[in-house]
This record gives structure tokens, sequence and C-alpha cells, in this order.
């Protein structure tokens, strides 16, 4: 696990959310704050809420009770604001299939970055924001391929491309590894990590080894709570275990 870093300012607030689902509770008051520098875990076994509340923060689901804060401005009430701070890659991100992937790409910068027409640039820097996106996800000798012919790795790294538009300071990341070979997953791990000097990153994984190795923070969730939540060390104390593995099993099991 990576060491941590000096705090900021913070990035993200969650306060007391609740997500309630015809009487069930799928988020349970739960509450955490997230600052520059971070690149956070949120680990949890299948069905513990971690999508729900990825979904939440990104302001593309309303909490049946507390609230989200991003960078000070309340989602609830300032969602376009909150939303031009995040990049979010979520779970099965929906994409469209007779697009080719430069298609795909040009069509979301024009909404994300949304340049006044009176902007002489305008091209120019969608043109720019194209080329670099394509280049950091590593997908440029897929740009003229339609979306319906792609792997599903190659599906992944270009919904990662379209949550980097606009350089948002606040990465979304639900399972980004997900149906990438291990070379792929390697890079991807990497280019987090270097991302990270200036971002907020919070990463939604059942992936063990992803959360020791890649992050500094683990917010451990399971039946909708946090359980735990630190370093490592700090899981691992709480747990009376020496390994992650161990410790997950326990306070998963425990619903503590």
């Amino acid at each position: 696990m990576k060491s941590s870093k000096s705090l900021t300012k913070s990035t993200i607030e969650v306060k007391n959310i609740v997500k309630t689902y015809d009487n069930i509770e799928a988020v349970k008051n739960v509450s955490f704050s997230t600052h520059i520098g971070e690149i956070i875990a949120l680990l949890g076994p299948n069905g513990a809420g971690k999508s729900t509340l990825m979904n939440m923060i990104a302001g593309f689901l309303s909490p049946t009770s507390g609230g989200v804060f991003v960078n000070g401005n309340n989602v609830a009430e300032k969602d376009l604001l909150s939303k031009k701070d995040i990049g979010f890659l979520p779970e099965g991100a929906p994409m469209y299939a007779d697009m080719t992937v430069n298609q795909f790409l040009k069509y979301f910068i024009e909404l994300k970055l949304n340049l006044d027409d009176e902007n002489s640039n305008k091209k120019q820097i969608y043109a720019d924001e194209l080329v670099r996106i394509k280049k950091v996800a590593k997908i440029e000798n897929v740009s003229s391929q339609r979306i319906e012919t792609l792997s599903k790795g190659y599906l992944r790294r270009v919904g990662f491309a379209a949550s980097l538009i606009g350089n948002p300071p606040i990465l979304l990341l639900d399972e980004p590894t997900d149906g990438l070979d291990p070379n792929q997953k390697e890079h991807m791990r990497q280019l987090i990590s270097e991302m990270s000097k200036d971002k907020t990153i919070l990463i939604s994984t059942h992936l063990l080894d992803e959360a020791e190795t890649l992050a500094n923070r683990i917010i451990l969730i399971n039946k909708g709570r946090v359980v735990a939540d630190g370093e490592l060390g700090d899981i691992l104390s709480k747990a009376k275990k020496k390994t992650l593995a161990e410790a997950f099993k326990f306070l998963t099991n425990k619903g503590a």
C-alpha cells in the first residue's frame, strides 16, 4: 500500500447518507471525507453498496437522506457544477455501440467541456483533448473501430478515457481494471498512481491486491455500512489480523 500523503482541504464530503429501495437500506448512514493526493479503495464484497455509493457521489443517484458535497458544493443543489469536477467510470459504462471510438469520445468531449460558440479555439481545444485522453488511456490503435467490436478490456479503457475529459480533480473509478489483461491492469494501476499527485481518486473494487498495493487508504464497506476506514495497518489492527484477506473475511462476516 502506498504511504499516506499530506492532506489538503476536503474534496468530497459524504455526510450521513442513506439510500433506501423499497424499504431496504442499500447504504446505511455513511460518512467520510477525501483529500487531494489520496487513492482510496472502496472495498467490499459484491452487493455491499459500493456502486450505489459511487453513483450518489457522482450525482447520478439521490440519497434518501444525508448529503454529498464536492469541493464545497452540495451535489443535490449544484449537480452540474459538481459534475465538472468529477470524472466517473461507472460499472458497465453505457456506450453507443454503432459509434466509432473517435465519434463516441468527441461527443462526450463536447458535452463535458461545452465551450461557448464564441470561443475561436473551440474546435482545436476539442481536438487536442481527444488526442490527450486517447494517449493516456492507450487506445489510439482502436480509434476508428466501432464500439460494438471492442473487447471488454478496450471498452473499459474507452470508458476510462471518457472519465479523463477536462482533467477533473476527482476521479470515481468503479472496478477500473475489470476485464483487463495483466499488462493492461499494470498500466492502469501505474497511471492511477501517477495521476493521484494532484487528484482525489476513489476506486470501487473487490480485489484485495488492488486495494493493498495501489491505495493509501481503504474504506471497507459491508451491507451498506462502513466497517473500517484507514491505512492498511489500521484495518489490520481493528480486525487483529495479519493480512488484508484475513481482515476482510473477519470484518465482512461480522458485518461490524
